[in-house]
């Protein structure tokens, strides 16, 4: 949907923000110039901390092959932690079901921040809190759980992922399970006497792990530094450049969705505003659904998500839109949009830049060798594909929004995103002495590892 122009404050901030770093820079530069090296310095981390019992017990269950139907798939087969809890592979969709051959439909996101995501709305309040109540929120691309703990069932239960027959096997494979006494210590002793509320509390259990592992949202990227005015975040020429692209309304306009700033909850720079937004992405051949030329997977309006379906009261408004994804590690992806259609940051940014300007670049062509603009949403529904720039309608082989350079430079910013950023040895100030002397020499702390099978299993047994 279109937004109003709270970018231009936001991006008059960025700005700001940028002009001042620009100028502590210059200030960094001359003073390196004659100072001795640097000591060297790690990134800040997210320092272990003691989860509680239900907490414990979603780890568990996170990285348990157990709980699906093939006993060879869980969580993090799809949610890797050291891929920013997203696939490590390059593939559109994953593979699962019982025989792990059976293909999704959709690309599978990133697990992380998500603990900010307020329930789906009709009318949800932008968090720009400028933009007219929209549709917006809630987990999974189309929005269709209210909470982590809702959307930690649908792939439980899916059959072409962890494929269990019912919620009753999933209760019962933890029951049987090693971890089903603490189950019991977290839920109380009766915790498995209702299936139901069972599974309900394994999906509380999954939650639960999700929002208090820092790992899932440990703020450790260059950007973080830079924003918060830390040591080591200081951005090059290009990465600086790119953050202006991201903010211009006349150039990458990313923040229109993707917000910078305050959020919901007290949230810092999530990089997106949970509203929903139809931008006509390609169809993706390689997804075996869509071998079906009658079959469109139209997001907020179907098939998966079933209470906005087309009607005669609704004309289907919300057909083609998806969710806005989180942009923090985008560059760690190796499948982008809803389909997993691209496979390179560089792709994506280049079809925002040239979908209009370019459309046979990305979409296929009729019998007769017409391209088939917005090929993978109904002729009908295409009235509600989004028309910000840089996707403005712009006639075909007119000028793009943005040269090759500056779409290296957004793309230099993007990557700032990346959590686990380390501080370059030579960007750390010199220990200062002190009217007692020298300055002991701080050990940097060791980052927090991320949680593997293996280390929790070695934990669960002490």
């Amino acid at each position: 949907m279109r937004k109003l122009p709270l970018v231009f404050c936001l991006a008059a901030a960025a700005l700001s923000i940028a002009a001042c770093k620009e100028q502590r820079q210059a200030s960094d530069a001359a003073a390196s110039s004659s100072a001795p090296a640097p000591a060297p310095a790690l990134a800040a981390a997210a320092a272990p901390s003691k989860l509680s019992p239900a907490a414990q017990v979603g780890q568990r269950m996170f990285f348990d092959p157990s709980l699906s139907g093939s006993g060879r798939m869980s969580c993090a087969t799809c949610h890797d932690p050291s891929h920013a809890y997203a696939p490590a592979n390059d593939l559109s969709v994953q593979l699962g079901g019982a025989d792990l051959k059976q293909a999704g439909t959709r690309a599978v996101p990133t697990l992380m921040y998500k603990d900010y995501t307020d329930p789906y709305s009709d009318e949800f309040q932008n968090p720009d809190m400028i933009s007219p109540p929209a549709p917006g929120g809630g987990m999974t691309w189309d929005g269709r759980a209210n909470t982590i703990a809702e959307q930690a069932a649908i792939p439980l239960l899916a059959a072409n992922e962890m494929a269990n027959p019912s919620p009753e096997a999933v209760v019962a494979a933890i029951e049987h399970g090693p971890y089903a006494g603490l189950f019991l210590q977290a839920y109380g002793a009766d915790a498995f006497a209702d299936r139901k509320r069972a599974f309900e509390l394994a999906g509380a259990a999954l939650q639960s792990f999700q929002t208090e592992d820092r790992s899932f949202h440990p703020y450790s990227s260059k950007f973080d530094l830079f924003r918060n005015n830390k040591i080591g975040g200081s951005l090059t020429e290009a990465e600086l450049h790119g953050l202006r692209l991201f903010v211009d309304p006349n150039k990458g306009n990313c923040v229109a969705c993707h917000l910078i700033g305050g959020g919901n909850g007290g949230s810092q720079d999530i990089t997106s505003d949970y509203s929903f937004a139809a931008i006509g992405v390609p169809r993706n051949k390689i997804i075996p659904a869509n071998g079906d030329p009658a079959y469109f997977d139209m997001g907020l309006c179907g098939p998966l998500r079933t209470d906005h379906l087309p009607t005669k009261a609704n004309k289907g408004e919300g057909c083609g839109m998806f969710k806005t994804p989180i942009l923090r590690n985008v560059a760690t992806r190796h499948a982008f949009m809803h389909n997993g259609v691209f496979h390179t940051l560089d792709e994506v940014v280049h079809f925002y830049n040239t979908r209009d300007t370019e459309p046979e670049r990305w979409y296929s062509r009729d019998a007769h060798g017409k391209v088939r603009k917005f090929d993978d949403l109904p002729a009908r529904y295409q009235a509600n594909i989004d028309d910000q720039m840089p996707l403005d309608g712009r006639r075909a082989g007119s000028k793009a929004p943005m040269t090759e350079d500056e779409l290296k430079d957004l793309v230099a910013f993007l990557n700032t995103l990346t959590d686990g950023y380390v501080v370059p040895a030579d960007a750390r100030p010199e220990p200062k002495v002190g009217v007692f002397g020298p300055a002991t020499p701080q050990t940097p702390a060791t980052p927090a590892p991320t949680p593997t099978p293996a280390s929790i299993q070695k934990t669960a047994a002490r």
